[in-house]
């Protein structure tokens, strides 16, 4: 870390343009899945990539902050059913291969960490 800076990535999903109503109830409802090991929620940190809603399905795109996380199974799950619980249609995830970096982690949610 040693005060290493990140530029910031944007995630921007499918649902802001199809749906943005949706945007902010379901960023609060995926505020409380919280990694417990770093301490800080799926948005937080950046995990969900992407969300899309079709006629009758959703699907969800997420990436773990370490490839072999032993807390992915229980992640993936809750985020699943938060996203059902705002969206009211079942949902899937994809978990996504791509690397984690701190980047992605909304703006301000790494200053403890060191990162911004």
């Amino acid at each position: 870390m040693n005060g290493q800076k990140f530029d910031r990535r944007e995630i921007i999903w499918a649902i802001q343009q199809s749906h943005p109503d949706i945007i902010e109830p379901l960023k609060e409802n995926l505020r409380k899945v919280m990694d417990p090991e770093i301490g800080l929620n799926v948005i937080e940190l950046g995990l969900v990539q992407e969300v899309v809603i079709s006629k009758d399905s959703a699907e969800i795109s997420m990436m773990m902050t370490t490839p072999f996380c032993p807390y992915a199974p229980a992640l993936l799950e809750m985020t699943r059913q938060r996203v059902e619980e705002v969206i009211k249609l079942p949902t899937t995830i994809e978990m996504s291969m791509e690397p984690w970096d701190p980047s992605f982690m909304e703006e301000g949610a790494g200053a403890a960490w060191g990162f911004f």
